[in-house]
């Protein structure tokens, strides 16, 4: 089947109709579009559980700050759409602003406690218009499920919460950080960094491998951050917003030693790109 590209919502849900009135299940796979081998990954995951995958391509400009990079985002929407055809998608939904938010629009959801730490402490706002534009994305498709990368953890804890809350009959699924061979998080904002920082740039999730495997061990985990934090600055990062280990399901701070299933996050400069990566900390296992 080859890739038809809509634009409106009603365009989307009648064809979805068309799919339910043949019994078929229909995946969901929300995207801001430049598309890379991680985001065709979920495509991937998205098949084995749906006969039918919708891609939705829009940058939303409702979860960027004021200083932040809407007008520079990369918008490949040709490449995309190869892309996704190459890769079997039946669906893609690229809308634009004014059919996603028209005139009179004033509306807004906010997920209290699991917003205002990490990127929310950062990028405040950011979390209110990443949960506006899924929910209607949500509400416009109604697939059976949807899929989110762990990449943006704490994105997807976010939408767990609200989709649980409102009662979006949607079944949110999310698939594992997909990386490049040096261990660099795939990401459209990649594409910001030059040759020297794209050398520099997988240095985050060495690091994350190393306070790993000694908070597994059982060692204190202040002095882990401190070296971290210290090892991101000499490899030539810029300013680190975070350096973080959290409990992987309140994301709660986690202190001394890991009792519980954890995760260690960041999110640090390197030129113009803001990069993120996060990591799963098991406990120790105890002896005896």
């Amino acid at each position: 089947m080859t890739l038809k590209t809509v634009h409106s919502v009603a365009e989307m849900r009648a064809i979805i109709a068309g799919w339910r009135a043949e019994g078929l299940r229909v995946a969901l796979v929300p995207t801001m579009g430049a598309l890379h081998q991680g985001h065709i990954s979920l495509t991937d995951l998205a098949r084995r559980h749906a006969d039918r995958v919708v891609v939705s391509i829009f940058v939303n400009p409702a979860q960027f700050g004021p200083n932040e990079d809407f007008a520079a985002y990369p918008r490949t929407l040709p490449d995309d759409q190869a892309r996704l055809d190459a890769a079997g998608v039946e669906m893609c939904f690229a809308p634009n602003v004014s059919e996603m938010y028209p005139d009179h629009f004033a509306t807004s959801i906010h997920v209290e406690g699991l917003t205002n730490v990490l990127c929310g402490a950062t990028r405040p706002g950011h979390f209110d218009g990443m949960a506006l534009i899924v929910t209607k994305l949500l509400l416009q498709a109604l697939p059976d499920c949807a899929l989110f990368g762990e990449k943006d953890y704490q994105q997807l804890m976010v939408i767990r919460r609200f989709v649980a809350d409102l009662n979006i009959p949607v079944d949110i699924i999310g698939a594992p950080i997909h990386r490049e061979a040096d261990g660099l998080a795939m990401s459209s904002r990649n594409r910001y960094l030059t040759a020297q920082e794209r050398a520099i740039a997988p240095t985050l999730h060495h690091v994350l491998q190393d306070i790993a495997t000694a908070a597994n061990r059982g060692n204190l985990i202040d002095p882990l951050i401190t070296q971290g934090k210290a090892d991101i600055k000499a490899a030539g990062f810029g300013e680190i917003d975070y350096l973080e280990i959290r409990d992987a399901e309140n994301l709660q701070p986690v202190t001394g030693t890991l009792a519980r299933p954890a995760r260690i996050f960041v999110a640090a400069r390197l030129g113009k790109a803001r990069l993120i990566d996060n990591l799963a900390i098991t406990p120790p296992q105890s002896v005896g």
